[in-house]
């Protein structure tokens, strides 16, 4: 199956290499996306709800849904997607799968989702790396649409959150606080918000009463060497260190 999705602008891709992040309105349409918002109030349903991590707390998650369900692993393999990815990272040729993820934010279960990095705890050496939210239904502001330090990534691997309670990037680093946040965004079923794997980002809780929807899928360089440093989705996989990232888990776009 095919799911469309429209071509990041020139103005688009500026505006991330500028402040790290940016939004795509109707990156994907209506009846796409009423397909894939079906198909992902079926597997949250069923999905065992965890409490053991701090992420735990912040979202709900279906994990590598990609490697399950057709309609998302056909958006995330798009080429469309792959070339938007390619656009907005300076100097990539070509990208890879991360990680594909169902997330869910309950109103009155999860708490805020404290403001980190995502790429402190990646097992690649270069950070040419950003994260598709694509929001599944309509995300005002208030249900937690993602918050972003502008120009953040500029400045480097800031450290690991999610370690310690009230230990995020900003009780780190409160300097953070002296960079423009983003305003909060109010998205439609379609729209996505795109940020930088070195972007520092958040969200508030979910204050309305019905549940955040939203599907994400990471992108890196294709180019990029394995570490070896220790990680769940890489571990036991047979990666060498100091070779690409050749595995079925990881198709290039």
């Amino acid at each position: 199956m095919e799911i469309p999705v429209r071509a990041a602008s020139d103005d688009e891709a500026g505006f991330f290499q500028e402040h790290g992040w940016v939004r795509l309105p109707a990156l994907v349409p209506p009846d796409a996306v009423a397909e894939l918002r079906r198909r992902a109030t079926g597997y949250l349903a069923a999905r065992e709800k965890q409490r053991r991590t701090l992420v735990d707390q912040a979202f709900g998650q279906s994990r590598d849904i990609a490697e399950s369900d057709e309609a998302f692993r056909a958006l995330a393999l798009s080429p469309a997607m792959g070339a938007n990815a390619t656009r907005l990272l300076r100097g990539v040729e070509a990208v890879r799968v991360q990680v594909t993820n169902l997330l869910v934010k309950e109103p009155g279960e999860h708490a805020a989702t404290e403001f980190h990095q995502d790429f402190p705890w990646m097992p690649m050496d270069r950070s040419a790396m950003l994260t598709v939210w694509l929001a599944l239904v309509d995300v005002p502001a208030d249900m937690g649409s993602l918050r972003f330090f502008n120009g953040s990534h500029r400045y480097g691997v800031l450290g690991r959150s999610f370690t310690r309670a009230g230990d995020d990037q900003l009780s780190q680093h409160p300097w953070i606080k002296e960079l423009e946040l983003s305003p909060p965004l109010d998205l439609v079923a379609g729209d996505a918000t795109v940020h930088h794997t070195l972007t520092v980002h958040g969200a508030p809780a979910n204050h309305r009463d019905q549940p955040r929807l939203s599907f994400t899928v990471t992108y890196f360089d294709a180019a990029s060497l394995y570490t070896g440093t220790p990680y769940q989705q890489t571990d036991g996989l047979g990666l060498e260190v100091n070779r690409p990232f050749d595995h079925p888990r990881f198709p290039c776009v």
